[in-house]
């Protein structure tokens, strides 16, 4: 049961990264807005969060930061860190 539980852990942790990085090359090299970039980042949270449902506090420490900085580096929003020495 427990290599069952396992298995099924590694399968969703998979899906996640392949998710995460999808979303990561779509907002890089594609030419979305400022909304619908947003909008795909959301989508993805909702996406991360369908598999692993209690683990919001980590989305936002891990993910969530990875995203902002493409998208402030992309659409050069005052006040981002690209905008610093």
């Amino acid at each position: 049961m427990n290599e069952d539980l396992l298995k099924n852990e590694e399968k969703k942790i998979r899906r996640l990264r392949f998710i995460v990085d999808l979303a990561e090359a779509v907002l890089t090299q594609s030419d979305l807005s400022l909304q619908e970039s947003l909008d795909l980042m959301e989508n993805t949270k909702k996406a991360a969060l369908g598999l692993f449902p209690d683990k919001e506090s980590v989305y936002d420490l891990v993910y969530a930061p990875r995203f902002n900085r493409i998208i402030h580096e992309r659409f050069m929003i005052p006040g981002s860190l690209s905008g610093r020495n």
